[in-house]
């Protein structure tokens, strides 16, 4: 059947396929450390090649002992080798190993590198606790993959083929029955092989999906806690450690099971040839010199074996944590910046949207459907709606952690997507909705975006977001560790932290995603005259829920179901914007309308507002 043929050919041409990107992504990350590799691969031929000769000197003592001569010198050359066998053996263990651990921390590098330039929609679309564990476990095994793989299959191999030619030379009858003996070890070994990669595989995944589980629990303890959910959660981390064991355990099955049949053979073939050789010696064939010689070398024989089977074994296991690296790499990230940004501060940027259109996966439904705006230089524009009317991918499309899928996005007449990307972020300050704060102190978190700024531009701004109370009451001021995801400050203190790093930016254009969400009224007051303050030498936008933090905006843009219904001042919103003017009356800034209910979006007349700040 010609069609099973093919069928079957092609899952071999994949596996062969994917064995070469094992290789070629080992060797890119130790073409850096090759000469100490070749450096530990000579040691080890050389402790090989002595230990090849032990053998002839035992033969060589043994025929000394028939002639009655004196065996002084082949006594004292053979404990020489043996010293230097083991001097040369581990001075050489000891450079594969290094090597192997600058093999790991040189993949590592460039794979953390290539990780925090992957694109937020990669991210959002992955585990970050899978993400950890291949940058971690995954990058361990590279390890064994460098010196039981890589060196072991070199110099295994080759004292391998060093040793049967010695054991010809010794006597080719033998040599024939140990290599029939072997290979049947081998037939067998080469059907486990490609079960312990598959099992490999399955291991790491599972060691992936309990990182990402237990991350997910950490990552929101309290409301598992709150919940009462932690034995569920508990189970759920569980399920996936012992799903990593059971596949890590078939996995050594079949090593134990490679790595035994191996020894077996070895067993074998030593039994085999003391039958056979005795034989050979009781007729006078071989004398017992060289039989005695002959088993030495098949005791020999065990360490190269050992190092290939172990090669092959380890390679499998390799291969499938490289394949999962691999899947890293095939992510997209964002391009490399080209140069340095520009220094922070400039005249204020002005924003536009033309014809936005943009949905966060191809499966998933259009977030902007035709977005128009255009934001002067200078000034504050507050954008208001319902939830998931689009305003907070509106600032994720002007920072580029998403490009639009239609339409443009300009910054100062130029699409974002012609900036550098660091020159762009440069211009920009970005205060986000949770308001992240990093685990470290407080100084590292305030000058995250800007970590040259000087003590008095920094006291400045303390002062500014209102955060000298809190530096004076905590017990080491600005050199407080504020816990992980800042759990030693409150909500209000923390979005405070986030909007002082950005003002620390200088930047040309102030992005606030719910910035004061989680102030007190009098901190809100305070920091919405800030805001105000900072709109008049920059420009700001804002996205709120609460307008009251927006009413004095010099204009604000009206979404919903991701469409622009206005733009105006709030006291032109309310009288033209039946949205605007519900949303305002249930947060009691304007009367309701004679029904209670609000206008046709249809019919709300757009405020053109590019001439400039409303007065």
């Amino acid at each position: 059947m010609p069609g099973g043929s093919a069928r079957m050919s092609e899952p071999a041409t994949e596996t062969r396929a994917q064995e070469g990107s094992a290789w070629r992504v080992l060797l890119g990350y130790v073409r850096p450390h090759r000469w100490a590799l070749l450096l530990g691969a000579t040691l080890s031929l050389i402790t090989g090649a002595t230990g090849l000769a032990l053998p002839l000197v035992a033969r060589s003592l043994i025929e000394s002992l028939d002639d009655d001569g004196g065996i002084a010198r082949e006594l004292f050359l053979l404990t020489g080798l043996v010293v230097t066998n083991a001097a040369l053996g581990a001075l050489g263990y000891y450079v594969l190993s290094r090597t192997a651990e600058s093999v790991v921390l040189t993949a590592r590098r460039s794979l953390t590198s290539y990780l925090l330039r992957l694109r937020v929609s990669a991210v959002d679309g992955s585990e970050p606790g899978d993400l950890l564990s291949r940058a971690t476990s995954d990058t361990t095994l590279l390890r064994a993959m460098t010196t039981q793989s890589l060196i072991g299959l070199g110099t295994g191999g080759l004292t391998l083929v060093a040793t049967l030619v010695m054991m010809a030379l010794v006597d080719p009858v033998l040599l024939a029955v140990t290599l029939g003996v072997i290979a049947v070890a081998g037939v067998v070994i080469g059907f486990i092989a490609p079960l312990i990669n598959r099992a490999s595989k399955r291991a790491q995944q599972s060691v992936g999906d309990m990182g990402a589980s237990l991350e997910r629990v950490l990552g929101a303890l309290r409301t598992v806690k709150a919940a009462g959910a932690e034995a569920r959660e508990e189970r759920t981390v569980h399920e996936a450690a012992e799903r990593s064991w059971r596949a890590s355990v078939t996995s050594a099955k079949w090593g134990a099971i490679a790595g035994n049949t191996m020894g077996l053979a070895v067993q074998g073939a030593f039994l085999t040839v003391l039958a056979v050789g005795g034989a050979r010696v009781a007729t006078g064939t071989i004398d017992i010199g060289t039989l005695v010689a002959f088993l030495l070398y098949v005791f020999y024989l065990i360490s190269p074996l050992q190092e290939v089977v172990t090669a092959v074994t380890q390679y499998q296991v390799g291969s499938a944590a490289i394949s999962r690296i691999r899947e890293v790499w095939a992510m997209p990230a964002e391009p490399v910046s080209e140069g340095r940004p520009r220094p922070a501060g400039g005249a204020p940027a002005a924003v536009t949207f033309e014809g936005v259109r943009f949905r966060y996966a191809p499966e998933l439904p259009a977030v902007h459907h035709g977005v128009d705006f255009h934001v002067p230089a200078r000034g504050m524009t507050a954008f208001v709606g319902p939830s998931g009317a689009g305003k907070t991918t509106v600032f994720s499309l002007i920072e580029r952690f998403y490009d639009a899928t239609e339409g443009r996005v300009l910054l100062d007449g130029r699409d974002v997507r012609e900036w550098d990307l660091a020159e762009l972020r440069a211009a920009i300050g970005y205060v986000e909705q949770d308001a992240p704060v990093l685990s470290g102190t407080l100084r590292d978190n305030l000058l995250f975006g800007a970590p040259e700024t000087s003590d008095a531009a920094l006291e400045e701004t303390l002062r500014t977001a209102r955060l000298t109370s809190l530096v004076e009451r905590l017990p080491e001021g600005l050199e407080t560790v504020v816990g992980h995801r800042g759990t030693k400050l409150s909500g209000g203190e923390r979005q405070r932290v986030a909007i002082a790093r950005a003002l620390l930016r200088q930047p040309r254009l102030l992005l606030l995603d719910e910035a004061t969400s989680q102030l007190d009224a009098v901190n809100e007051a305070a920091l919405r005259d800030t805001v105000a303050d900072v709109a008049r030498r920059t420009t700001v936008l804002v996205v709120a829920h609460r307008l009251s933090t927006v009413t004095s905006a010099d204009r604000i843009v009206v979404l919903e179901a991701g469409r622009v219904r206005a733009v105006g001042t709030h006291a032109e919103l309310v009288a033209a914007s039946g949205l605007y003017a519900e949303l305002a009356a249930t947060q009691f800034l304007a009367e309701r309308g004679e029904h209670g209910g609000r206008e046709e979006a249809a019919d709300v007349p757009v405020v053109d507002v590019t001439a400039g700040p409303a007065s």
